[in-house]
């Protein structure tokens, strides 16, 4: 795995083949599809940014790059995708073996470039937020936002513009800029509001008529400055008046009858949202933040009636096609996330309640977006709370908040894209590039990422397009190489615009003998996290689509390729080091939330494929096999195997599975600290190994967005759950033999040995 560390530390880039299948048909034999993982601005400290505009190939308009052919004498270099001969300008006439530029160094194959014209413009454009904030919740957690959102509007920058929408039964816009009283402007909630409308009923036309003719867009186009700043204010300026608003702030006054739920219109206050902030700031990568509390159950969005006799949609529901509001509500969310895309506008969401709120259907917008995600149980959750304030903090850990970018990709011919499985949304472009078939947001070869962070993560799936397989002695070695070019361009949150670019380049193998090649270029933790995002892709879209059985299929097929057996003797079968632990991967993954959706809620099962889908290999592979270390008096932590022969009385077990973190007491341990031995001053080494993993928690915490629940339980505790469901089986209330001290799974699931010997007698066959 090493290598593949490395290659990403360079380039933010992990492939599960770093030896590429040469031909079509020797890709659809290694399952696995030919792609790539990639984190568009990921922060490199030795990657230089240039300040001049890069040279692009006359052809296919893809930048000077370490693979290009370069002719000193000449001044020309060759494009390594199209091999057209490029002329070098003039400002490049003293360039020489000994004197190159950075963007052919070969140790700079990502490399940035800053726009020269945004760096001597006036003061880069501030960010903007627009609070959208539901108030049809019980007065305690009203108390517990409030408390929230005060302290994220301390943090702000104090040029960021700041916008308040509140929504119950109706949706209130206040105006901020009128400081003398709280101004609000009142929409109903039933009714869907047009731009044209919203306009008209704030009063924007009353100094300066409305322009006959053409799109109404922010202060160049139509809209005076000044009624702009009555909505949207520099933090600076209004942050008394938005806190007082927030004091203010009540519950919906509208009675509940006892058996029905609150009328909360969560759609149409988004839509105003979005709808003000296309009129007023179109192409400034806004963020709008919803703070959500309950289930929609008014407007075009909503997701159950309000008679508390319906239950909200279950995942069986969903299965069966009896969930009425569902389609209805994506529709409107798919209307609502292309209006945001096309504004270059951001949806973040924050849905804080025990019940649904509605995340599987506004999915959609958050994803296209580029937005974040959380969600929790409470507002007075420390998820909850310690995420809103990652957001706004700076320094060390801060999520490097980034907007306006368009991903595109270049590759060589033999090469197709099938599209992305990630936080964005396609800007149409077709061309050569473009595979028939689609996956993700296909169809295209650039893509709109309206908001992006340092960890935002891309999965690009690739066709190997070459039909023949090659004679060896008529090619040169050298086209043995598949080429691929990666840019971002993207504003960064210094206000900058800038142009990321990687190129890279992969060697390809066909025909006898390939399979060796492949393997010594497989990364087995890329491709399970490649393997997750396509089956939670699949999941989604594919009617009667059945997980367990296409990644069973997958995997017997990998080992029956690649594995050494002798035919029909399982006993014989072995896997190289380099795929040994992938089937223990898909043993995991077809345990895990992405797969099982029982007893997860939509919402909870929308909510980790969101996060599945924007976060990197490593934080991947974690959601999909967690990560288990023990602390015990006997030896330092040390990583512990993922089973539940791992618990013993005298040990402590930390667990990672990404959206929790578990610190689990064995019964002895646990004894021990109710009898309170860790006060004594003789038992300080006690007191050290009690504290040992809550140090290593608060490291693993500190790091990771959206904050992870922290759970402390002991051994045959309530809570012990978190650790236990986690666990291969491989001691279950069947077995016959148990270790002292240890546990056992009341389950009738398959241990990773029965798996592995079932998957050893498909694979020989």
């Amino acid at each position: 795995m090493g290598e593949f560390v490395e290659l990403e530390a360079q380039d933010g880039v992990r492939m599960p083949w770093n030896v590429l299948p040469g031909t079509k048909q020797e890709s659809s034999n290694c399952v696995v599809p030919v792609s790539a993982i990639y984190t568009p601005i990921k922060p490199f400290p030795n990657m230089p940014v240039l300040p001049y505009s890069p040279l692009r190939c006359r052809a296919c308009r893809s930048i000077l790059n370490p693979f290009c052919t370069v002719d000193f004498s000449a001044k020309i270099w060759i494009c390594p995708f199209c091999f057209q001969r490029n002329q070098f300008p003039p400002h490049y006439a003293s360039i020489s073996d000994d004197n190159l530029p950075a963007e052919l160094f070969s140790q700079y194959t990502t490399i940035e470039f800053e726009d020269p014209q945004t760096i001597s413009s006036s003061a880069p454009s501030p960010m903007i937020f627009m609070f959208v904030v539901d108030t049809c919740m019980i007065e305690e957690e009203m108390a517990f936002l409030k408390s929230a959102l005060s302290q994220a509007i301390e943090l702000l920058h104090e040029n960021s513009l700041v916008g308040l929408i509140t929504f119950g039964t109706l949706v209130h816009v206040h105006e901020l800029g009128f400081g003398e009283i709280t101004k609000t402007y009142v929409f109903k909630g039933s009714k869907d509001v047009s731009k044209e409308q919203l306009l008209e009923q704030m009063g924007f036309f009353l100094k300066k008529p409305k322009p006959p003719t053409g799109v109404i867009a922010g202060a160049k186009d139509g809209l005076s400055a000044d009624s702009i700043s009555r909505f949207l204010l520099p933090a600076s300026q209004c942050e008394f008046t938005l806190n007082s608003v927030l004091e203010e702030l009540q519950k919906d006054p509208w009675p509940v009858p006892p058996d029905q739920r609150a009328s909360r219109c969560t759609s149409t206050a988004l839509s105003v949202a979005a709808c003000l902030l296309g009129a007023c700031v179109p192409g400034s990568g806004a963020r709008i933040l919803a703070f959500i509390g309950g289930p929609s159950t008014e407007g075009l969005g909503a997701i159950v009636s309000k008679n508390l006799s319906e239950p909200i949609r279950s995942h069986k529901d969903l299965d069966k096609d009896s969930a009425p509001y569902h389609h209805k509500a994506v529709k409107f969310y798919e209307g609502l996330a292309k209006q945001l895309v096309h504004q270059g506008h951001v949806l973040d969401l924050f849905a804080c309640a025990l019940d649904q709120v509605g995340v599987a259907e506004l999915k959609v917008a958050v994803e296209k977006t580029g937005g974040l995600v959380v969600l929790a149980e409470s507002f007075g959750h420390s998820v909850f709370k310690d995420s809103l304030r990652r957001i706004f903090q700076s320094g060390d850990h801060d999520l490097g908040l980034s907007s306006n970018g368009i991903f595109e990709v270049n590759c060589s011919k033999d090469i197709k894209v099938q599209g992305i499985i990630g936080p964005c949304a396609s800007l149409e472009k077709k061309g050569p590039l473009c595979s028939d078939t689609v996956v993700g947001q296909g169809n295209t070869s650039a893509w709109k990422m309206c908001g992006l962070d340092k960890a935002t993560t891309l999965c690009l799936i690739f066709e190997i397009a070459k039909k023949d397989s090659p004679d060896a002695t008529a090619q040169q070695p050298s086209s043995y190489q598949f080429y691929f070019q990666f840019l971002t361009y993207y504003q960064h949150s210094s206000g900058q615009m800038r142009l990321r670019v990687t190129t890279l380049s992969r060697r390809w193998v066909a025909g006898p003998g390939s399979a060796q090649d492949l393997i010594a270029g497989f990364d087995q933790e890329a491709a399970a996290v490649a393997m997750a995002r396509l089956v939670s892709f699949k999941m989604e879209n594919e009617a009667e689509f059945d997980p367990i059985r296409w990644l069973d299929k997958a995997l017997i097929h990998i080992c029956a390729r690649f594995g050494d057996y002798q035919k029909d003797s399982p006993s014989s079968f072995s896997l190289s080091s380099r795929l040994s632990i992938f089937p223990q991967f898909m043993f995991h993954l077809r345990r895990s939330q992405f797969v099982q959706v029982f007893n997860n809620s939509p919402d909870e099962t929308a909510y980790f494929r969101v996060i599945l889908n924007r976060e990197n290999v490593a934080n991947s592979a974690v959601m999909i096999q967690p990560s288990l270390i023990s602390y015990s008096f006997h030896s330092g932590p040390e990583p512990a195997l993922l089973d539940v022969a791992a618990i013993a009385a005298d040990r402590i077990l930390l667990l990672d599975s990404y959206f929790t973190v578990v610190i689990f007491h064995g019964a002895t341990i646990a004894q021990w600290r109710k009898a309170g031995y860790h006060n004594q001053p003789e038992h300080q080494a006690f007191a050290q190994l009690l504290q040992a993993p809550h140090d290593d928690a608060d490291e693993i915490i500190k790091e990771r967005f959206p904050v992870p629940r922290l759970v402390i339980c002991d051994q045959h505790g309530s809570q012990a759950r978190f650790l236990l469901a986690k666990l291969n089986p491989s001691a279950t209330y069947n077995s016959d033999s148990l270790l002292p001290g240890g546990d056992v799974l009341f389950t009738d699931d398959v241990s990773f040995e029965v798996f592995l010997d079932h998957l050893q007698r498909l694979a020989v066959q």
